[in-house]
């Protein structure tokens, strides 16, 4: 597959690049940091074992002038693109969101208003190439609202349901729309939380991913057992969700 990725330089996506490139997957990063990019294509290069050239290109998601022609650049680059990943976001605690005003129209921004429309030039470029996948970052946080993470878990809701739409909307054309929605992962966004018992590893995810890039479905979860968590969390009554804490 030609695959290009948004944030493969920390976290998910960066292990998900390396198990692209480890499988023979050509690999077409996108960030915001030339000097981290350039290590990560590197890196990329030595694990793909075949040595073949990484490229790479600036797109900052606080930046919305950046997407297309970093989308363009990829394309010229790989010529047929088979799927654009996006994995790149914001997190910030409840009670930090709430004291920061600042931070708050940030990650907002970022999480739903930027994404939404780096997806938007990711859905017109693979749709005028005859079809494509995208694949897209949200979170369990957003499958219901809960007292830890009410705007941050409000962002991914608002992701999701986008995403949905397009699925509907989109999928006769050819475009294969992906909504990975993540459990707890142990990476640098979560440094300093308490991890749950069921707290997955970036390359566990990678995993599920990179299948689910195959074999496109519409909503993954990864930890799988976070699909289960969650649909128990679906089915409770608002008076129990207004006394639990999870």
């Amino acid at each position: 597959m030609n695959v290009v990725i948004l944030g493969a330089t920390k976290g998910m996506g960066r292990a998900l690049a390396r198990l692209c490139a480890e499988s023979g997957d050509r690999v077409f990063l996108l960030g915001r940091d030339a000097e981290d990019l350039r290590r990560s294509c590197a890196d990329l290069i030595v694990r793909s074992g075949q040595h073949q050239p990484v490229e790479f290109a600036l797109c900052d998601l606080e930046q919305s002038a950046s997407f297309e022609p970093a989308i363009a650049q990829a394309k010229q680059a790989l010529g047929h693109i088979d799927a654009i990943v996006v994995t790149a976001g914001q997190f910030a605690t409840q009670d930090d969101l709430e004291s920061d005003s600042a931070l708050l129209e940030r990650l907002l921004r970022v999480n739903f208003v930027n994404t939404v429309l780096l997806c938007e030039a990711a859905r017109k470029l693979l749709l005028a190439q005859g079809g494509g996948t995208l694949c897209v970052f949200g979170s369990v946080a957003g499958d219901r609202a809960r007292k830890p993470v009410i705007l941050y878990g409000a962002s991914k809701a608002g992701l999701a349901a986008y995403l949905n739409g397009l699925d509907h909307k989109y999928y006769a054309s050819g475009l294969r729309v992906i909504c990975v929605r993540p459990g707890f992962v142990k990476t640098g966004m979560t440094a300093g939380l308490r991890p749950p018992p069921f707290a997955g590893e970036p390359e566990q995810v990678a995993r599920d991913v990179r299948a689910a890039l195959r074999s496109p479905r519409p909503v993954i979860y990864t930890p799988l057992v976070w699909e289960l968590v969650m649909s128990a969390i679906s089915v409770l009554p608002r008076a129990v969700m207004r006394r639990i804490n999870f």
